[in-house]
Protein backbone atom coordinates (compact mmCIF):
# COMPACT_ATOMS: atom_id res chain seq x y z
CA UNK A 1 0.00 0.00 0.00
CA UNK A 2 2.89 2.40 1.01
CA UNK A 3 4.24 1.87 -2.27
CA UNK A 4 1.34 2.67 -4.42
CA UNK A 5 0.89 5.81 -2.28
CA UNK A 6 4.43 6.36 -3.40
CA UNK A 7 3.92 5.99 -6.70
CA UNK A 8 1.15 8.13 -6.97
CA UNK A 9 3.09 11.14 -5.10
CA UNK A 10 5.85 10.63 -7.56
CA UNK A 11 3.50 10.58 -10.34
CA UNK A 12 1.87 14.12 -9.49
CA UNK A 13 5.35 15.41 -8.73
CA UNK A 14 6.29 14.84 -12.26
CA UNK A 15 3.13 15.96 -13.76
CA UNK A 16 3.92 19.21 -12.05
CA UNK A 17 7.33 19.22 -12.45
CA UNK A 18 6.57 18.98 -16.90
CA UNK A 19 3.59 21.55 -16.23
CA UNK A 20 6.62 24.13 -14.65
CA UNK A 21 8.52 23.84 -17.69
CA UNK A 22 8.99 27.04 -20.45
CA UNK A 23 6.49 26.54 -22.68
CA UNK A 24 9.43 26.45 -25.45
CA UNK A 25 10.83 23.71 -24.25
CA UNK A 26 8.71 21.22 -25.83
CA UNK A 27 7.52 23.97 -28.83
CA UNK A 28 9.95 26.57 -29.40
CA UNK A 29 6.81 28.75 -31.13
CA UNK A 30 5.17 28.84 -27.82
CA UNK A 31 6.17 31.52 -25.58
CA UNK A 32 6.38 31.58 -22.07
CA UNK A 33 4.32 34.02 -20.29
CA UNK A 34 6.30 36.19 -17.28
CA UNK A 35 4.21 38.45 -14.97
CA UNK A 36 6.32 41.71 -13.82
CA UNK A 37 6.96 42.19 -10.58
CA UNK A 38 7.98 44.89 -8.40
CA UNK A 39 11.49 45.56 -8.89
CA UNK A 40 11.89 44.08 -12.28
CA UNK A 41 13.60 46.82 -15.18
CA UNK A 42 13.87 46.12 -18.65
CA UNK A 43 17.80 45.98 -18.43
CA UNK A 44 17.44 42.96 -15.93
CA UNK A 45 14.82 41.20 -17.86
CA UNK A 46 16.96 41.68 -20.95
CA UNK A 47 20.16 40.12 -19.12
CA UNK A 48 17.66 37.33 -17.42
CA UNK A 49 16.18 36.30 -20.51
CA UNK A 50 18.29 36.95 -23.40
CA UNK A 51 21.36 36.45 -21.93
CA UNK A 52 22.16 40.01 -23.18
CA UNK A 53 21.06 43.49 -21.21
CA UNK A 54 21.75 45.57 -24.05
CA UNK A 55 18.60 43.70 -25.79
CA UNK A 56 16.12 46.22 -23.80
CA UNK A 57 16.03 49.08 -26.54
CA UNK A 58 15.32 46.28 -29.06
CA UNK A 59 12.53 45.51 -26.57
CA UNK A 60 11.28 49.22 -26.26
CA UNK A 61 11.19 49.45 -29.51
CA UNK A 62 9.01 46.30 -30.71
CA UNK A 63 6.44 47.30 -28.07
CA UNK A 64 5.80 50.97 -28.20
CA UNK A 65 2.51 51.30 -27.66
CA UNK A 66 2.92 48.69 -24.58
CA UNK A 67 6.21 50.37 -22.92
CA UNK A 68 5.70 54.46 -23.39
CA UNK A 69 8.56 54.63 -20.78
CA UNK A 70 11.27 52.24 -20.73
CA UNK A 71 11.88 52.99 -17.26
CA UNK A 72 8.15 52.23 -16.19
CA UNK A 73 7.46 48.67 -16.75
CA UNK A 74 4.55 47.91 -14.37
CA UNK A 75 3.73 45.34 -12.17
CA UNK A 76 1.12 42.89 -13.44
CA UNK A 77 1.77 43.64 -17.32
CA UNK A 78 2.43 40.06 -18.83
CA UNK A 79 5.66 39.38 -20.99
CA UNK A 80 5.71 36.49 -23.88
CA UNK A 81 9.06 35.31 -23.61
CA UNK A 82 10.62 33.49 -26.90
CA UNK A 83 13.98 32.17 -27.66
CA UNK A 84 14.51 35.09 -29.44
CA UNK A 85 12.65 37.91 -28.58
CA UNK A 86 9.86 39.39 -26.08
CA UNK A 87 6.90 41.08 -26.13
CA UNK A 88 4.47 42.70 -23.98
CA UNK A 89 0.84 41.93 -24.15
CA UNK A 90 -1.71 44.37 -25.07
CA UNK A 91 -4.04 45.48 -22.23
CA UNK A 92 -7.32 44.19 -23.33
CA UNK A 93 -9.83 47.33 -24.24
CA UNK A 94 -11.77 45.87 -21.33
CA UNK A 95 -9.48 45.80 -17.97
CA UNK A 96 -7.52 48.73 -16.43
CA UNK A 97 -4.08 49.20 -17.63
CA UNK A 98 -2.79 48.82 -14.62
CA UNK A 99 -4.80 46.86 -11.83
CA UNK A 100 -6.00 47.79 -8.52
CA UNK A 101 -4.19 45.63 -6.67
CA UNK A 102 -0.39 46.76 -8.94
CA UNK A 103 -1.25 50.27 -7.97
CA UNK A 104 -0.79 49.60 -4.61
CA UNK A 105 2.47 47.72 -5.13
CA UNK A 106 3.25 50.65 -7.25
CA UNK A 107 2.62 53.13 -5.02
CA UNK A 108 4.96 51.42 -2.23
CA UNK A 109 8.11 51.37 -4.56
CA UNK A 110 10.24 53.73 -5.15
CA UNK A 111 10.08 57.04 -7.05
CA UNK A 112 11.48 57.03 -10.45
CA UNK A 113 12.84 60.40 -10.55
CA UNK A 114 16.53 59.20 -8.22
CA UNK A 115 17.66 56.44 -10.39
CA UNK A 116 20.39 53.78 -9.46
CA UNK A 117 23.55 53.80 -11.81
CA UNK A 118 22.68 50.42 -13.33
CA UNK A 119 18.94 51.82 -14.25
CA UNK A 120 19.97 54.76 -16.10
CA UNK A 121 20.82 52.33 -19.71
CA UNK A 122 17.21 52.42 -19.86
CA UNK A 123 16.39 55.73 -18.89
CA UNK A 124 16.52 57.53 -22.41
CA UNK A 125 13.24 59.01 -22.33
CA UNK A 126 9.52 58.68 -23.20
CA UNK A 127 10.36 60.15 -26.25
CA UNK A 128 11.89 58.50 -29.59
CA UNK A 129 11.84 61.35 -31.51
CA UNK A 130 13.76 64.81 -30.80
CA UNK A 131 13.12 68.47 -32.26
CA UNK A 132 15.51 70.54 -32.07
CA UNK A 133 15.73 74.45 -32.84
CA UNK A 134 19.21 74.64 -34.70
CA UNK A 135 20.99 76.41 -32.42
CA UNK A 136 23.17 73.73 -31.27
CA UNK A 137 26.32 74.33 -32.80
CA UNK A 138 29.28 72.54 -34.28
CA UNK A 139 33.14 72.08 -34.53
CA UNK A 140 33.69 73.68 -37.80
CA UNK A 141 37.33 73.30 -39.93
CA UNK A 142 39.59 75.63 -41.22
CA UNK A 143 37.19 75.33 -44.25
CA UNK A 144 34.72 77.50 -42.14
CA UNK A 145 34.37 80.56 -44.49
CA UNK A 146 31.36 83.02 -43.37
CA UNK A 147 30.17 85.28 -46.74
CA UNK A 148 30.44 88.35 -44.33
CA UNK A 149 29.93 90.08 -40.87
CA UNK A 150 28.12 92.50 -38.61
CA UNK A 151 29.98 95.75 -38.54
CA UNK A 152 27.73 97.53 -36.55
CA UNK A 153 24.22 98.61 -34.49
CA UNK A 154 22.27 101.55 -33.90
CA UNK A 155 23.42 104.25 -31.23
CA UNK A 156 26.56 102.18 -31.16
CA UNK A 157 25.00 99.55 -29.38
CA UNK A 158 26.85 96.10 -28.34
CA UNK A 159 24.39 93.59 -27.60
CA UNK A 160 21.94 92.95 -29.93
CA UNK A 161 17.99 91.04 -29.75
CA UNK A 162 15.28 90.56 -31.95
CA UNK A 163 13.81 93.41 -33.57
CA UNK A 164 16.86 95.61 -33.61
CA UNK A 165 18.13 96.70 -36.46
CA UNK A 166 22.35 96.63 -37.33
CA UNK A 167 24.56 97.04 -40.40
CA UNK A 168 26.32 94.14 -42.37
CA UNK A 169 29.40 93.92 -44.94
CA UNK A 170 27.63 92.78 -47.54
CA UNK A 171 26.55 94.64 -50.34
CA UNK A 172 25.21 94.58 -54.25
CA UNK A 173 28.46 94.09 -55.49
CA UNK A 174 29.15 90.66 -53.58
CA UNK A 175 25.24 89.62 -54.74
CA UNK A 176 23.27 90.91 -51.45
CA UNK A 177 19.47 91.89 -52.03
CA UNK A 178 17.29 92.90 -50.09
CA UNK A 179 14.83 90.09 -47.93
CA UNK A 180 17.81 87.89 -48.11
CA UNK A 181 18.77 85.89 -44.83
CA UNK A 182 21.78 84.97 -42.74
CA UNK A 183 22.44 83.16 -39.61
CA UNK A 184 24.72 85.39 -37.62
CA UNK A 185 27.26 82.62 -35.65
CA UNK A 186 29.85 83.19 -33.01
CA UNK A 187 33.34 81.40 -33.72
CA UNK A 188 35.67 80.60 -30.65
CA UNK A 189 38.71 78.90 -29.49
CA UNK A 190 40.07 75.96 -30.71
CA UNK A 191 38.85 72.84 -29.94
CA UNK A 192 41.65 70.55 -28.65
CA UNK A 193 41.29 66.57 -28.14
CA UNK A 194 40.96 65.12 -24.22
CA UNK A 195 43.55 62.78 -25.17
CA UNK A 196 45.50 63.20 -27.90
CA UNK A 197 45.56 67.04 -27.66
CA UNK A 198 45.43 67.12 -31.42
CA UNK A 199 43.17 70.48 -32.43
CA UNK A 200 40.12 69.40 -34.14
CA UNK A 201 38.20 72.68 -35.06
CA UNK A 202 36.83 75.72 -33.59
CA UNK A 203 33.50 75.83 -31.21
CA UNK A 204 30.79 77.55 -33.87
CA UNK A 205 27.72 79.16 -32.44
CA UNK A 206 25.03 79.90 -33.95
CA UNK A 207 23.81 83.21 -32.30
CA UNK A 208 20.51 83.85 -34.35
CA UNK A 209 18.88 85.01 -38.31
CA UNK A 210 18.66 88.87 -40.19
CA UNK A 211 16.91 90.09 -42.88
CA UNK A 212 18.24 92.73 -45.23
CA UNK A 213 16.65 95.36 -45.52
CA UNK A 214 18.14 98.50 -47.26
CA UNK A 215 21.14 98.17 -49.71
CA UNK A 216 24.45 99.74 -50.51
CA UNK A 217 27.38 98.80 -52.83
CA UNK A 218 29.43 97.24 -50.06
CA UNK A 219 26.91 96.73 -46.52
CA UNK A 220 23.80 96.60 -46.12
CA UNK A 221 20.67 97.16 -43.08
CA UNK A 222 19.25 94.35 -41.60
CA UNK A 223 16.60 93.66 -39.13
CA UNK A 224 17.33 90.62 -36.51
CA UNK A 225 14.16 88.29 -36.81
CA UNK A 226 15.22 84.94 -34.78
CA UNK A 227 17.67 84.67 -31.48
CA UNK A 228 19.24 81.75 -29.86
CA UNK A 229 21.84 84.44 -27.95
CA UNK A 230 22.80 87.73 -28.13
CA UNK A 231 24.53 88.92 -31.19
CA UNK A 232 27.61 91.45 -31.30
CA UNK A 233 29.08 93.43 -34.01
CA UNK A 234 32.14 90.82 -35.16
CA UNK A 235 29.63 88.07 -35.57
CA UNK A 236 30.13 85.45 -38.90
CA UNK A 237 27.26 85.62 -41.24
CA UNK A 238 26.11 82.50 -43.91
CA UNK A 239 23.52 82.22 -46.05
CA UNK A 240 19.83 80.98 -44.42
CA UNK A 241 18.97 77.16 -44.42
CA UNK A 242 16.52 75.99 -42.11
CA UNK A 243 18.45 74.39 -38.72
CA UNK A 244 15.44 73.10 -36.93
CA UNK A 245 15.12 69.71 -37.85
CA UNK A 246 13.57 66.45 -36.29
CA UNK A 247 15.79 63.46 -35.12
CA UNK A 248 14.31 59.76 -34.22
CA UNK A 249 16.30 57.62 -32.25
CA UNK A 250 18.13 54.91 -34.14
CA UNK A 251 20.32 51.78 -33.30
CA UNK A 252 24.55 52.38 -34.01
CA UNK A 253 25.30 50.45 -37.44
CA UNK A 254 28.67 49.59 -35.89
CA UNK A 255 30.13 49.70 -31.97
CA UNK A 256 30.91 53.40 -31.52
CA UNK A 257 33.49 54.27 -28.77
CA UNK A 258 34.96 58.13 -28.57
CA UNK A 259 35.36 61.09 -26.12
CA UNK A 260 33.25 64.74 -24.97
CA UNK A 261 35.69 66.90 -26.55
CA UNK A 262 33.73 70.34 -25.96
CA UNK A 263 30.78 71.97 -24.84
CA UNK A 264 28.21 74.46 -26.45
CA UNK A 265 28.67 76.63 -23.44
CA UNK A 266 32.47 76.17 -23.40
CA UNK A 267 32.15 75.04 -19.97
CA UNK A 268 33.59 71.89 -18.17
CA UNK A 269 30.54 70.55 -16.73
CA UNK A 270 27.53 69.79 -18.53
CA UNK A 271 23.90 67.56 -17.61
CA UNK A 272 20.49 66.67 -18.77
CA UNK A 273 19.47 69.49 -22.08
CA UNK A 274 22.79 70.69 -22.25
CA UNK A 275 24.71 70.26 -25.44
CA UNK A 276 28.01 68.46 -26.37
CA UNK A 277 30.18 68.64 -29.10
CA UNK A 278 31.77 64.67 -29.74
CA UNK A 279 35.01 63.18 -31.61
CA UNK A 280 32.80 60.46 -33.58
CA UNK A 281 31.13 61.62 -37.06
CA UNK A 282 30.20 60.69 -39.91
CA UNK A 283 33.77 58.87 -41.08
CA UNK A 284 33.43 57.28 -37.64
CA UNK A 285 29.98 55.50 -38.44
CA UNK A 286 27.54 58.31 -36.31
CA UNK A 287 24.57 59.24 -37.62
CA UNK A 288 22.05 61.50 -36.54
CA UNK A 289 19.59 59.28 -33.91
CA UNK A 290 22.69 57.28 -32.62
CA UNK A 291 22.28 57.55 -28.59
CA UNK A 292 25.87 56.99 -26.54
CA UNK A 293 26.55 56.21 -23.00
CA UNK A 294 28.52 58.65 -21.20
CA UNK A 295 30.64 55.99 -19.72
CA UNK A 296 33.22 56.36 -16.51
CA UNK A 297 35.62 54.13 -14.98
CA UNK A 298 35.33 52.58 -11.41
CA UNK A 299 37.77 54.46 -8.88
CA UNK A 300 39.05 51.93 -5.94
CA UNK A 301 40.15 54.13 -3.27
CA UNK A 302 41.22 52.18 -1.14
CA UNK A 303 42.41 48.52 -2.29
CA UNK A 304 42.34 46.12 0.53
CA UNK A 305 44.53 43.79 -1.55
CA UNK A 306 47.61 42.78 -3.21
CA UNK A 307 46.08 42.92 -7.10
CA UNK A 308 46.01 46.26 -8.57
CA UNK A 309 44.26 45.42 -12.01
CA UNK A 310 40.34 44.37 -11.07
CA UNK A 311 38.62 44.38 -14.26
CA UNK A 312 35.82 46.31 -12.76
CA UNK A 313 32.21 47.42 -14.76
CA UNK A 314 32.53 50.76 -15.68
CA UNK A 315 30.21 53.69 -14.01
CA UNK A 316 27.23 54.67 -17.03
CA UNK A 317 26.44 58.27 -15.85
CA UNK A 318 24.35 59.43 -19.12
CA UNK A 319 23.48 59.37 -22.44
CA UNK A 320 23.58 61.56 -24.87
CA UNK A 321 21.83 61.40 -28.54
CA UNK A 322 23.44 62.74 -31.76
CA UNK A 323 21.51 65.54 -33.90
CA UNK A 324 23.76 66.42 -35.84
CA UNK A 325 27.12 65.05 -37.86
CA UNK A 326 29.83 66.19 -39.78
CA UNK A 327 33.14 64.25 -41.04
CA UNK A 328 34.99 63.95 -37.78
CA UNK A 329 32.65 65.19 -35.38
CA UNK A 330 29.20 65.73 -34.09
CA UNK A 331 26.52 67.52 -31.97
CA UNK A 332 24.56 66.07 -29.36
CA UNK A 333 21.86 66.84 -26.93
CA UNK A 334 22.40 65.13 -23.36
CA UNK A 335 19.61 63.21 -22.65
CA UNK A 336 20.14 61.80 -18.94
CA UNK A 337 22.28 62.72 -16.22
CA UNK A 338 22.83 60.93 -12.93
CA UNK A 339 26.39 62.77 -11.89
CA UNK A 340 27.84 65.96 -13.51
CA UNK A 341 29.33 65.07 -17.22
CA UNK A 342 32.52 66.75 -18.26
CA UNK A 343 34.75 67.56 -21.31
CA UNK A 344 36.66 64.33 -21.80
CA UNK A 345 34.16 61.76 -20.85
CA UNK A 346 33.87 58.73 -22.57
CA UNK A 347 31.31 57.76 -24.62
CA UNK A 348 30.43 54.62 -26.10
CA UNK A 349 27.55 52.53 -27.90
CA UNK A 350 27.48 48.74 -28.99
CA UNK A 351 26.35 47.97 -32.66
CA UNK A 352 22.12 47.62 -32.59
CA UNK A 353 22.10 48.29 -29.35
Amino acid sequence: MKLYRCLAVATALISLSVAALPAFAGNKSEPTVYIVKKGDTLWGLSDRFMKDPHYWPDLWARNPDQVLNPHFIFPGQRLRIYPDRIEVETAKKDSPAIPAAVKSVEAQAPAADAPSVSEIKEQVVEERRFTVSGGEGFIAGADFKPVGSVIAGNNNRQIFAVDDVVYTDIGRKVGGREGDRFIALKRHGAVSHPVTNQILGYRVVPLGVLQLTEMADKSSKALITETFLEIEPGAALLPYKSMKKEVTLRAPEKDLTGYIVETRSGIQAIAAGDIAYIDLGARQGAKPGNVLYVVRNVKVEINYFSKSDYDLPVDVIGALVIVDTAENSSTALVIKSIDTIYKGDRLEMKKGR
